[in-house]
């Protein structure tokens, strides 16, 4: 071709023909590598677009997420809403009941279906990325955690996520404590001393509990006030405090050694996490007239009850005023018995063999939620006994003419640790055993832990205690008193005592009970999680010894991160986080329609 072209354009006579097909056949291989080259360029901005897209489907079902999160923040009742006809939230594709669509000016486009259903649209996005979420929350009511699958939709691009979000409570920490001052009502239990007060106020009626030598904090740990240490206390986990220093660290330290804080070196500032005022939610659970609200009802009992969990998932119950174990209405007027509570009377829970009671074996209901009441006062309650009388179906002495509850508290030879201290009515919990299951107890006033409280396995098993006022460690001494000394004799044999539980004592403390006399029980272990309105002390020292009660072996329950005992209580202001994310194939179609 070069030849035949350098012919052309020398002009040789003889290949004149030859000069238009050559042009012509250049122009078209120049054509051919432009057509190539605009194609290529097309399909890069195509593939472009795709790729844009593709991300942007990604962080509008984040997105997603972030917003249902946020409406749970301003509504803690929003764990109730979502379309009750999703594929999630409904495997069976059958209609929830534990679902419903917000309605006014409240719907939410977010939970829109199908090709004609609706999607939210990304703020920011000038219109392009929209979402959509499904709410599982079948494990609401078990454990406060909810199940979201947010879809994001960009272009002809949808990608969808599923995220796992756990209430944010008093179970994230090992320790938490409202104020750092001993509970006011742990030597006087009528005590009116206002304790309420936060460092760096005057609190003078009040004692500041510091963190000694001897202490070990395994775990997360908040205070709602200022961390006080005279000692090279141990802070192992992340240690939190609302109030922070003008400058320097955030805690305030009495003496030359310095405590370690080993997760941030310091402890950091977080927020005030509040408690709630009653524990009148837990309560809740047992009424049968809100099945929207409560699906599952838990148990009611009455007046001191008793409970020793059995390690073939029984549980020995003793409640002899308990009349109903359901109530409705908001002030209790109606009342029925399910089954799976046992049954009120001599022939169940306030049956008796001689002269002790002996109560009914039930099995550990699935994720058991109990509350122990006093006896009502209002003769409309359905659960209401005459302050004269004994209680109902049985033929113990009355309380006016007994110092001890229908329980046996105080036991033989023991010394009330203060007066009123075992209530005859008095809505007690008594509590000890191996649990097989999950459950959460609840307790109008205490809670009295009378021995080890394990788990069958502590990989499935769990155990919440509430109680509204103090949880007690029972420890029960003998007084006696002879030429003006007193000494304290142990009733109890053997030392140590194990709980695995989250603890929350709501307008109190968790304590050990006759903590400064007697001498030395051992070590207090507690696997779980402790919050506390005030500290509570469970031993005393001399020179950094213990000298009376336990010493504190104290390890957080790192399945708390995630989960939680049924029901648990949670601080007034409710917040989520995120436990897992997790990518899963595309839920929808960009038309809407389910892949």
């Amino acid at each position: 071709m070069r030849r035949a072209l350098r012919r052309v354009l020398a002009g040789e006579p003889r290949d004149r023909g030859l000069a238009l097909p050559l042009v012509i056949g250049i122009t078209s291989v120049m054509a051919a590598l432009i057509v190539a080259a605009v194609a290529f360029s097309v399909g890069s901005l195509r593939k472009a677009g795709t790729d844009q897209d593709w991300g942007a489907a990604l962080a509008a079902a984040y997105a997603g997420i972030e917003e249902y999160e946020s409406r749970l923040a301003n509504d803690t009742g929003y764990f109730a809403y979502g379309n009750p006809a999703s594929e999630f939230s409904n495997p069976s594709h059958s209609v929830s009941t534990l679902l419903t669509l917000p309605t006014g000016a409240a719907a939410n486009p977010a939970f829109g279906l199908g090709a004609t259903g609706t999607w939210a649209t990304v703020p920011g996005s000038d219109g392009t990325a929209h979402f959509r979420y499904e709410v599982d929350n079948s494990r609401y009511y078990q454990d406060g955690t909810l199940r979201v699958r947010a879809t994001g939709r960009s272009g002809d691009q949808t990608r969808s996520v599923v995220a796992d979000l756990k209430q944010q409570g008093f179970i994230d920490f090992l320790y938490f404590t409202d104020y750092e001052v001993s509970d006011p009502t742990a030597s006087n239990p009528t005590s009116t001393t206002n304790c309420a007060i936060r460092y760096p106020n005057s609190r003078p009626n009040c004692n500041t509990i510091y963190f000694g030598n001897s202490d070990v904090i395994d775990g997360p740990m908040h205070t709602n006030d200022a961390i006080q240490v005279n000692g090279s206390a141990q802070f192992l986990g992340k240690t939190t405090t609302s109030w922070k220093a003008s400058s320097g660290p955030n805690y305030v330290k009495d003496g030359n050694v310095k405590p370690v804080f080993k997760f941030d070196g310091d402890p950091t500032y977080q927020a005030t996490i509040g408690m709630p005022a009653t524990n009148a939610q837990i309560k809740k659970e047992t009424r049968s007239d809100l099945p929207s609200e409560v699906p599952v009802t838990g148990c009611l009992y009455t007046g001191p009850t008793s409970i020793v969990f059995n390690s073939n998932g029984t549980m020995t119950v003793i409640s002899p005023w308990t009349k109903f174990t359901n109530t409705t209405g908001d002030n209790d007027t109606g009342g029925s018995n399910p089954a799976k509570c046992g049954t009120p009377g001599a022939t169940g829970l306030a049956k008796k063999s001689g002269s002790a009671y002996v109560g009914q074996t039930i099995s550990v209901p699935a994720n058991l939620v109990v509350h122990v009441q006093t006896v009502p006062g209002a003769s409309s309650d359905v659960n209401y006994t005459a302050s004269t009388k004994t209680p109902p179906g049985t033929d113990p002495i009355s309380c006016a003419s007994t110092t001890t509850n229908n329980l046996g508290y105080p036991i033989k030879d023991e010394t009330e640790p203060f007066t009123g201290a075992y209530g005859c009515r008095n809505g007690d919990i008594f509590v000890k055993g191996t649990l097989n299951g999950r459950a959460t107890l609840s307790a109008d006033n205490y809670v009295y832990i009378t021995g080890d409280l394990k788990y069958n396995d502590a990989t499935a098993d769990m155990l919440g205690l509430v109680g509204q006022n103090a949880v007690w460690v029972w420890n029960p001494m003998k007084k006696t008193t002879s030429n003006n000394n007193t000494t304290y004799t142990q009733l109890l044999g053997g030392t140590n005592r194990t709980i695995n539980a989250a603890i929350l004592s709501v307008a109190h403390t968790f304590m050990v009970q006759n903590y400064n006399v007697g001498g030395t029980r051992g070590k207090l272990i507690v696997v779980g999680a402790i919050a506390q309105k005030y500290r509570g002390p469970v031993g005393t020292s001399s020179n950094g010894t213990i000298v009376n009660g336990y010493i504190k072996a104290y390890d957080y329950d790192d399945r708390f991160k995630n989960t939680a005992p049924p029901k648990f209580l949670s601080p007034v202001t409710t917040t989520y986080g995120i436990n897992t994310w997790v990518e899963v194939q595309p839920a929808f179609k960009p038309d809407g329609t389910y892949r």
